[in-house]
């Protein structure tokens, strides 16, 4: 793995964000992955791209809300077109709105992509990416992920590879899986059972149970350009985005 990319929301709690562009140039990054709530106005995302530049750093994606993505795609894009961003995916969708069947989850799917139709006739890709409810089997037998990615045929997808491992899937067979689809993956570790707890049970990359090498060559048969690393909660952002670069680079 290389050009690794770096979730910005993994830093939300270590706050400002000039600080942690300039660290994690520091510690050999060259890409980062934007949220929402990094963009509430132009002026901020003025300021963010310049930040960018200064620090010698590219956000090739970034995260938004569908919300954001339904009613202003004109903004959407123009913020891409501010930080040089090549692809945008929707990162979530709250335990109240979820489709409680396959057919559901497949007009979501259509949504999604009625939503991202202005965003690809500019260029941009466009998709979902998982959290773990969407490998979780529903009552009717179907499943939350493949119900999605037939109804929006056109989506691209970014794989958190360590959400899939939590719902009891293999993250190899689910990156063959979706090897024609795939853009981007979350590059993610879980730590051992009972170790972790106050980083809610996640680890640095390369100190936890995923299996790497195993991924690696997988992805090396997909068509990905990044790779992204994430951590939901960690103690200390710095250590976090030291340490994982520096395993990343020996898988």
């Amino acid at each position: 793995m290389s050009d690794f990319s770096y979730q910005l929301y993994s830093s939300r709690k270590f706050p400002p964000i000039l600080a942690t562009l300039k660290m994690l140039a520091d510690a050999g990054y060259t890409q980062v992955e934007g949220f929402g709530g990094l963009f509430p106005d132009a002026a901020a995302t003025a300021d963010f791209a310049a930040a960018l530049k200064a620090n010698g750093l590219t956000m090739p994606t970034t995260h938004l809300g569908l919300d954001m993505v339904e009613s202003d795609p004109e903004g959407v894009i123009a913020l891409a077109k501010a930080c040089g961003v090549k692809a945008v995916f929707v990162p979530h969708l709250a335990a109240d709105l979820r489709p409680r069947d396959g057919a559901s989850w497949e007009a979501f799917g259509r949504r999604l992509a009625a939503a991202g139709a202005p965003l690809k006739a500019a260029g941009l890709a466009f998709g979902w990416h998982n959290h773990d409810f969407e490998f979780r089997a529903l009552d009717d037998g179907s499943l939350p992920i493949e119900e999605l990615l037939d109804g929006g045929k056109d989506l691209a997808v970014e794989l958190d590879l360590a959400w899939i491992e939590v719902a009891g899937q293999d993250p190899v067979a689910w990156i063959r899986h979706f090897a024609d689809r795939l853009v981007a993956v979350h590059v993610k570790d879980i730590a051992p059972k009972g170790e972790c707890t106050d980083e809610d049970g996640w680890a640095d990359v390369g100190h936890g149970t995923m299996d790497w090498p195993a991924i690696n060559a997988a992805l090396a048969k997909t068509g990905v350009k990044y790779l992204v690393m994430e951590h939901d909660n960690p103690s200390d952002d710095r250590r976090f985005a030291t340490r994982s670069i520096a395993a990343a680079n020996t898988f």
